[in-house]
């Protein structure tokens, strides 16, 4: 099979299990009812952990599966010049399983943070208003990481896939899990927090989760993505800051005398 049609039934999978993956956030979202709803907005989305880590995959799946495919894709272009030298090939859902493993540990430490957050918020019994202000510093926070050094370096790793091939290059199965692995860790240091502040916009918020699809395929893809990267920084301060003000500007504020996530 020559390489260039090996590379468009990859893009092809990887565009369709990710289609699937939106399909089916969709679809729970649109099924279920008022009550149901309520819980999208809640940090575990009134989840246990395997649930909360299936759906979270899912998430995954739907949102980086599209970003990380330029890197997949010139993995699979070498490993293909490999074999074709007789040398060891090695397919390419080895490397996208040590990435997903990085999006899976991230997974467990989301689940944990946000279940230990809404025990103290139920302890010490915070206000909507306040608690949506705290998501509103932390909208801020993801911005100013947006304008920050350390995700300068961890996006222009993700914008030069021939760039990490040539200087992080691994022979044989473990090195591309080690690949995956690595590469996973540059891309969740350029979007962890965008990811973070999903958690005050609605974990399962499907129009937020678009947004920041596009950011961040936007950011990784385009000539421009740099300076998209600094501008959607500054548009989360702003935004951030309106919230400190107007807690009622986050989708997630609940009505006044109601205890955060119900």
């Amino acid at each position: 099979m020559a390489p260039t049609f090996q590379r468009y039934i990859i893009l092809a999978l990887l565009i369709s299990i990710a289609a699937a993956a939106w399909i089916l956030l969709v679809w729970q979202q649109m099924g279920m009812d008022a009550d149901m709803r309520m819980e999208i907005y809640s940090l575990t989305m009134g989840m246990r952990a395997p649930l909360f880590l299936a759906v979270w995959m899912i998430m995954m799946i739907a949102m980086m599966f599209p970003t990380a495919a330029p890197m997949i894709l010139t993995f699979h272009t070498v490993q293909a010049g490999k074999r074709g030298r007789g040398e060891t090939f090695v397919s390419s859902w080895v490397f996208v399983a040590g990435y997903m493993l990085v999006w899976g540990v991230m997974g467990v430490i989301a689940f944990a943070g946000a279940a230990g957050a809404e025990m103290l918020a139920g302890h010490v019994g915070l206000s909507t208003a306040l608690a949506a202000r705290i998501g509103g510093a932390l909208l801020m926070v993801a911005g100013a990481y947006q304008l920050s050094p350390l995700k300068d370096l961890c996006l222009a790793k993700c914008r030069t896939p021939i760039g990490f091939i040539l200087t992080s290059w691994r022979d044989g199965y473990w090195g591309a899990v080690r690949m995956g692995l690595e590469h996973g860790l540059f891309c969740l240091g350029c979007c962890w927090l965008l990811f973070l502040a999903l958690f005050p916009l609605g974990i399962m918020n499907v129009a937020a989760m678009a947004v920041v699809t596009l950011l961040v395929l936007a950011e990784k893809t385009l000539p421009s993505g740099d300076r998209i990267a600094k501008m959607s920084g500054v548009a989360l301060l702003l935004y951030g800051a309106a919230v400190l003000v107007f807690p009622q500007a986050l989708p997630t504020f609940q009505p006044v005398g109601a205890m955060i996530m119900n």
